[in-house]
């Protein structure tokens, strides 16, 4: 039995430690905005927060999270100023990515409230959009910058 905090909610989940934290949030707890894409950790799909920090769960075993507070793309909500940010800049297309970008975005943001293209680059980079919409995804970034990032 695992103890997880996901999105200010305690789940105690029965599965083995080295279960991926992808597979507990999308099949045991039934969050399924957080995708499925590599499995290898490589494209950014499955990113969640922990302790606001950006972490691929494909590659994250769920025994090794309890204690912290994982975050999901639905634990920020619409309103969050990321995802407005989203809106705003009309970023999706097919929006497979996009959960992975947006706390992705969220991560780099709260490390760095107004970040350069440079550093925007460096933390995106490995979180692939087959669409192409990376510049919109740096514009929103700078929307959310500029907006405020807090709820």
């Amino acid at each position: 039995m695992i103890s997880l905090e996901v999105n200010g909610k305690t789940y105690q989940v029965e599965v083995g430690p080295d279960v991926p934290l992808l597979w507990v949030i999308r099949e045991n707890l039934q969050l399924t905005g957080t995708k499925f894409g590599c499995g290898i950790g490589a494209c950014g799909s499955c990113t969640v927060l922990i302790d606001g920090k950006a972490v691929r769960s494909c590659q994250t075993p769920a025994g090794s999270v309890q204690g912290g507070k994982i975050t999901t793309i639905e634990g920020l909500g619409e309103k969050h100023p990321v995802v407005q940010a989203w809106i705003k800049e009309q970023v999706p297309q097919c929006g497979y990515c996009q959960s992975g970008q947006i706390l992705q975005a969220t991560a780099l943001l709260a490390e760095d409230p107004n970040p350069s293209d440079r550093k925007i680059g460096q933390a995106m980079d490995g979180n692939l959009c087959r669409c192409g919409t990376y510049p919109r995804i740096r514009m929103a970034i700078k929307t959310a910058a500029k907006e405020g990032t807090r709820p």
